[in-house]
């Protein structure tokens, strides 16, 4: 098996015009861009380096640990491999003897300079006083906005097991259910629908709906309760998060309105979103509807998403950026704080077509909250 070819060629393209002759790609996330996968501890354990290399001709070549070479040949059988020993090789002089090996020891070699450690950095180019090492971050950071019909189908399909996920986790529970069993239910419908992984479980009900970024806890669901629930189901190193809002029984006061305003910013954004709108006017067209609730604004409604959780461009205040065809946004009209004691969110993923947008995460009817119990 090969790395994988449409995004070898769009690298290839990139060094062109970039006057690069070779591309390394260091952390978890362009390894998995390059080669399809990520390999297992690398985020876990940043020191265990792994490295995809692609050269400006289309030869590739990767690094690997010890630890990892039989995963990583088993992925990557044709692809030249060099392995460094965990506890007895510096794994620079591996790449730089790898680099060597294919000509490149006087070259221009794009790395990610935000990734790679300085010690490392400054070993690799002692091993290679010749070479021209330069920062590629943001050519990697460019080149992701634009998704692979691969990458697209990847990330429609986790979105659908996100989405169904949480669904699931509603129906699974009721008045007395605690945070612990919506997210048992809400993991074990992520791995029954082949999702290897997930990241950034929310749960969070009542008086706790208004935290941003909080797991599960024994809280016990009452009626009255908001729930915000959030999940990012993960394949192949590619994130997609989805985030919906149900109530236990009955709605407390406001929440109706707060949330129908929230849909309509759900599909205002929808509708704005095409090739060349101006993120920046998406943003300030969510300001207006969303301003109609009296209450404070977050700093942007939608950013993009694949190998990290949040990628750009983002659909904010802080930059203008034009939307292009193949990118994949989170679009996500949210207020923590509502002033009722309650915090409400409705996160979907929404891919750029070439006339306008697809929804991805499709499988719940959004238009009102969900009830449980």
């Amino acid at each position: 098996m090969a790395m994988r070819a449409e995004v070898i060629a769009r690298q290839r393209e990139a060094m062109r015009k970039h006057g690069l002759d070779a591309l390394v790609a260091i952390s978890p996330e362009n390894v998995a861009y390059a080669t399809g996968f990520v390999v297992p501890s690398q985020p876990l354990m940043r020191w265990r380096h792994a490295m995809a290399v692609v050269t400006a001709d289309g030869r590739t070549a990767m690094v690997s640990v010890d630890m990892e070479e039989t995963t990583v040949r088993g992925r990557l059988a044709d692809v030249e491999t060099r392995i460094w020993g965990e506890f007895t090789d510096n794994p620079m002089q591996c790449l730089a003897a790898l680099l060597s090996d294919l000509g490149l020891a006087r070259a221009r070699v794009g790395l990610e300079f935000d990734y790679l450690p300085t010690r490392d950095y400054a070993s690799l180019a002692a091993r290679l006083p010749r070479a021209a090492l330069v920062p590629a971050e943001a050519l990697f950071d460019r080149l992701r906005q634009f998704k692979t019909p691969e990458e697209i189908a990847l990330l429609r399909r986790l979105s659908r097991i996100s989405d169904k996920a949480i669904l699931d986790s509603f129906k699974a529970v009721k008045p007395g259910s605690s945070e612990m069993d919506i997210a048992a239910a809400l993991t074990r419908s992520v791995y029954e629908q082949g999702a290897e992984h997930f990241k950034l479980m929310i749960v969070a009900t009542g008086e706790r709906s208004q935290l941003p970024n909080v797991g599960p806890s024994e809280r016990r669901l009452a009626v009255g309760d908001v729930c915000r629930v959030e999940i990012f189901a993960i394949i192949g190193g590619y994130h997609a998060g989805v985030c919906r809002t149900a109530v236990v029984g009955k709605a407390p006061p406001e929440a109706e309105r707060i949330y129908a305003n929230l849909v309509a910013c759900k599909y205002l954004v929808l509708d704005m979103i095409k090739p060349g709108a101006s993120s920046r006017a998406v943003y300030e067209a969510f300001l207006r509807k969303f301003g109609e609730l009296g209450l404070p604004p977050i700093s942007f409604v939608g950013h993009g998403i694949g190998l990290h959780l949040h990628e750009e461009p983002y659909l904010g205040k802080y930059a203008d950026t034009p939307l292009d065809a193949g990118t994949v946004l989170g679009i996500e009209p949210l207020c923590y704080r509502t002033g009722h004691g309650f915090g409400m969110q409705l996160k979907d993923m929404v891919r750029v077509t070439e006339t306008g947008s697809e929804l991805l995460s499709d499988v719940t009817d959004t238009d009102r909250l969900f009830v449980i119990g």
